[in-house]
């Protein structure tokens, strides 16, 4: 995908969530440190400026949820959660660039529940790769890759990465 895909996809995908949630005051956008931030404040922007919508937004962290947090080194490096609300009885659209085992998921609705009891997790990606380890599935997909385990996705941010595409790698 490049830049003007990527724009598209986004404004699809924020139409989506206007269409299942509308005007909604209990929709969350929480995005997954680092892109899922960005597509968040992205997918916030599109809804407001294209719908009307204004939805809160956060962001989540989940360093100490990972489950191979041992494997990250002797002392990882753990951001801060920033939801400053309440998560119980909202309706949250947790956000990614990329699903692919579905543990980084996993791990991002153990740090919620820690918080509270939402009404509801949906989950959006922008490119979900197959290839699943755990029972999770994307509820909104701008795009499905069929890839194998020599291969990465890269969603590629202006905010982050200086340029917007999304990217198909293979490992040499």
């Amino acid at each position: 995908m490049e830049a003007d895909d990527l724009q598209r996809a986004i404004a699809l995908l924020a139409a989506h969530l206007h269409r299942d949630f509308p005007n909604d005051p209990d929709l969350v956008l929480l995005g997954i440190k680092t892109r899922g931030v960005y597509l968040a404040e992205r997918l916030a922007r599109q809804m407001e400026s294209a719908h009307g919508q204004k939805v809160t937004r956060g962001e989540i962290d989940i360093t100490l949820y990972r489950d191979d947090l041992s494997t990250l080194g002797a002392q990882p490096v753990v951001g801060k959660s920033a939801m400053d609300f309440d998560v119980t009885e909202k309706k949250i659209i947790l956000i990614d660039d990329v699903l692919y085992t579905g543990r980084t998921i996993r791990a991002a609705m153990d740090e919620i529940v820690d918080f509270g009891r939402p009404r509801l997790i949906r989950l959006l990606v922008v490119v979900d790769r197959g290839l699943r380890e755990y029972p999770i599935q994307a509820d909104y997909t701008a795009q499905k890759v069929e890839t194998d385990n020599t291969q990465v996705i890269q969603v590629r941010l202006k905010e982050a990465d200086g340029e917007d595409r999304v990217v198909l790698c293979t490992l040499t």
